[in-house]
């Protein structure tokens, strides 16, 4: 069976993005914990499914997406700085979940949900990328097809669930995995 719309495949890979001569792996999806989705839903990127469109368990694939077919570039506007109290509890600034590095679900001003990723804490305020982890990066997928079939009336019902669940956190207009599928 070849890979095409409304099927569940299933692929193990190895995520990488250039660093000058070298490639620096960001994540792997092995035999035991694949990359499961179903085909053609909007679930990965256009272009990562372009690539793998017509492959059959056992095929190899390797392909490379453009920061324009993937998280777009890096916008040095989309890092700001914010009020630092905006992230107290009870009056005090919240050290055990604002930490640099940490990664935070946000809401703006009209609504949307937002994954900003803390960069720095000052004395009065908090630096935040809402940058894609991934904006401005050329990602290299090499991998292979291990399964491809038709969905099951179990996997339809868990698509479904994932797919009106409100877990914080998730923001599937950003990350086109869904909205438990982000991790």
């Amino acid at each position: 069976m070849k890979i095409s719309d409304e099927k569940m495949v299933s692929l193990i890979y190895d995520l990488t993005v250039d660093e000058g001569d070298n490639r620096e792996l960001m994540e792997r999806a092995t035999k035991e914990r694949p990359l499961i989705f179903m085909f053609g839903m909007g679930m990965m990127l256009d272009a990562f499914e372009k690539n793998i469109e017509g492959l059959q368990v056992g095929d190899k694939f390797s392909f490379r997406l453009a920061p324009d077919e993937a998280y777009g570039e890096y916008i040095e506007n989309n890092v700001v700085e914010l009020p630092k109290q905006i992230f107290e509890v009870e009056g005090k600034f919240d050290e055990e979940r604002i930490y640099e590095g940490q990664t935070l679900p946000m809401m703006d001003n009209q609504g949307n949900r937002l994954m900003g990723s803390v960069l720095e804490i000052k004395a009065d305020v908090v630096v935040m990328d809402f940058n894609h982890p991934l904006a401005g990066e050329t990602l290299n997928f090499d991998g292979e097809v291990i399964d491809v079939h038709e969905p099951t009336a179990e996997e339809i019902a868990a698509l479904t669930h994932e797919s009106s669940c409100d877990c914080d956190g998730c923001d599937s207009s950003h990350d086109k995995q869904g909205c438990c599928g982000c991790n």
